[in-house]
């Protein structure tokens, strides 16, 4: 399973004005499968009350073994991504779907909010999608009441407080406008967010890493895991227009929400030879103030 192309902008913006009148008439405008399942949300919601959200989860899709050159490393970081859910305040849960359970550190391999589902597919080549399909396919086992789901990478770090901010303020959905990106090979940290008219260049956090919204699921509604399995199947730009057409425009973070770290050796992007511009990225809008960079590492403490 390859990943899902991204709808023309001009596509994307007719859909969204025709699905503000209704979703029969953007049906008309020959949507995908992602953009036909946000508007059978759409419907399926269209004039109820929003679910208040009782938990978080988080989908964490890892790369196997046989696809990396030092599995131990992959695993030490999934620990220190799993090590920023566990200082959370609320309750959260965590499923890795990996071909082999990661050998987790004591403490985290018997916390029982952190699950392991299983992968066989033995289809050849890059399987995150596929996992992530099984991960959403999955909500229905896992999730009872109303939660905010968010596909999360294995070597990303999350703000301690957003778990708490998500269950407090209760909004449609999340999405991470601002956080910080790391180069690993140099040490050097950028802000990503909205351009200014200082940093026209740019990009929000949303561009550059897929840990970036967490969607409200009623686990009620079939249509709600099916969205977020269509949704997931593209590119991370693709999540804010399909949440929005889903009828679920997500609020942005207050803070920069997630951590990014980039050129430590098995990032999924580098397999696909993504990661140059990302690295061109934090030496352009590279943070240079000592008591800025400071108050990231206390942000994002390393366990």
């Amino acid at each position: 399973m390859a990943q899902v192309p991204a709808t023309k902008k001009m596509k994307r913006r007719a859909l969204r004005l025709a699905a503000m009148l209704s979703p029969a008439l953007a049906e008309k405008l020959s949507p995908v499968t992602s953009e036909r399942a946000a508007l059978a949300l759409r419907a399926a919601t269209a004039g109820t009350p929003r679910l208040r959200a009782e938990e978080v989860i988080f989908l964490i899709p890892l790369v196997g073994p046989h696809h990396v050159g030092d599995w131990q490393a992959v695993v030490a970081r999934l620990a220190q991504t799993l090590e920023s859910f566990r200082r959370q305040e609320g309750a959260w849960r965590a499923v890795i779907c990996c071909q082999e359970r990661p050998p987790l550190p004591e403490g985290l391999a018997e916390d029982k909010r952190i699950s392991w589902l299983p992968f066989d597919d033995p289809t050849p080549g890059n399987d995150k999608w596929r996992k992530l399909a099984a991960l959403c396919d999955h909500l229905g086992a896992i999730a009872s009441r109303p939660a905010y789901v968010m596909s999360f990478d294995a070597d990303d770090l999350l703000r301690d407080d957003m778990v708490q901010e998500m269950l407090e303020r209760q909004e449609a959905g999340y999405l991470v406008e601002q956080g910080y990106v790391m180069d690993h090979a140099t040490g050097d940290v950028a802000l990503a967010g909205a351009p200014t008219a200082a940093m026209p260049l740019r990009k929000p956090f949303w561009k550059l890493c897929g840990s970036c919204l967490a969607l409200l699921h009623d686990p009620a509604l079939p249509q709600s895991a099916a969205f977020l399995r269509a949704m997931t199947q593209h590119e991370h730009r693709m999540f804010p227009y399909l949440a929005a057409l889903a009828g679920r425009a997500p609020a942005r973070f207050r803070k920069p929400a997630v951590l990014y770290v980039l050129n430590h050796g098995e990032n999924f992007g580098a397999r696909r030879g993504r990661v140059g511009f990302k690295t061109r990225f934090v030496q352009r809008f590279r943070i240079t103030d000592p008591e800025e960079l400071s108050q990231v590492a206390q942000d994002f403490p390393a366990p």
